[in-house]
């Protein structure tokens, strides 16, 4: 664990797509996600600062399973990133303005709750689950 002062290393996710073209597009033009090295089999994006990595495997693809979180089902397998709210107002924006459907539409979780946090739940075009949650006090982010 690293102590408080320390800066967070990034971390590197790779998940399955069934398309690199469309992980391109929503990736790159819909979140904003700087495109790093790729190959014909996968793509590097910077996301918010985090390494991600689409990987072509459409057997591999798709949202299964959730769980109950604050009466939503919450996609079970998913990642994400915690923005500022202005960042995350932004982007729930970005999104509406593009049509994206969205598993759980923005909404503040946990109300007046330690904890409390904006967040909302997508799926790229793979079916993979997306997370996007931001905190007025990042401090909160592991308040019981």
């Amino acid at each position: 664990m690293l102590p408080p002062s320390s800066v967070m290393p990034p971390f590197h996710l790779a998940f399955p797509v069934h398309d690199l073209a469309a992980a391109r597009r929503f990736y790159g033009e819909l979140l904003g996600c700087p495109e790093g090295r790729s190959s014909p089999e996968w793509i590097d994006f910077n996301f918010y600062g985090h390494q991600i990595v689409a990987h072509l495997a459409p057997d591999e693809c798709g949202h299964r399973s959730s769980s109950r979180v604050d009466d939503h089902d919450v996609p079970v397998r998913h990642f994400g990133a915690v923005l500022t709210i202005p960042q995350w107002q932004v982007l729930a924006d970005r999104l509406k303005a593009a049509g994206t459907k969205f598993v759980i539409e923005p909404y503040i979780r946990f109300k007046g709750e330690p904890g409390e946090q904006a967040t909302m739940f997508f799926l790229d075009p793979s079916g993979n689950a997306i997370e996007i949650k931001a905190f007025a006090n990042l401090d909160s982010l592991f308040a019981k």
